[in-house]
């Protein structure tokens, strides 16, 4: 076999390996300490739809004004959105705030 031909298959191979692998997106969910339960009810299933598509979820909790004097509201939040996940999803980044915003990673499992 000729080394044209050899440097064009593994070419071949190369090409349709990147036509195959799935790269991991970070979507990102935004809510607030006092949402309201359908609201909760939506994000949570795009939140478990994200997952079932192989992609890490940021769960981002936005305060406003007087929301800030009440952090044990948005991190009793992020604790019920990661006891929902459990069976689909991994904590990958504990909760944490920056700013006014307290932001959490979950990757699947």
């Amino acid at each position: 076999m000729d080394f044209g031909r050899f440097k064009y298959q593994n070419q071949k191979k190369a090409a349709e390996a990147r036509k195959k692998q799935k790269t991991v997106e970070v979507k990102e969910i935004k809510m607030r300490p006092n949402i309201d339960d359908h609201d909760y009810d939506v994000k949570m299933k795009a939140i478990r739809r994200f997952f079932d598509e192989g992609d890490k979820v940021k769960v981002t909790l936005r305060f406003r004004g007087r929301e800030m004097a009440h952090q044990e509201l948005g991190m009793k939040l992020l604790d019920k959105v990661r006891e929902e996940t459990t069976t689909l999803a991994k904590v990958e980044a504990e909760p944490k705030l920056e700013g006014r915003q307290m932001i959490m990673v979950l990757a699947p499992r």
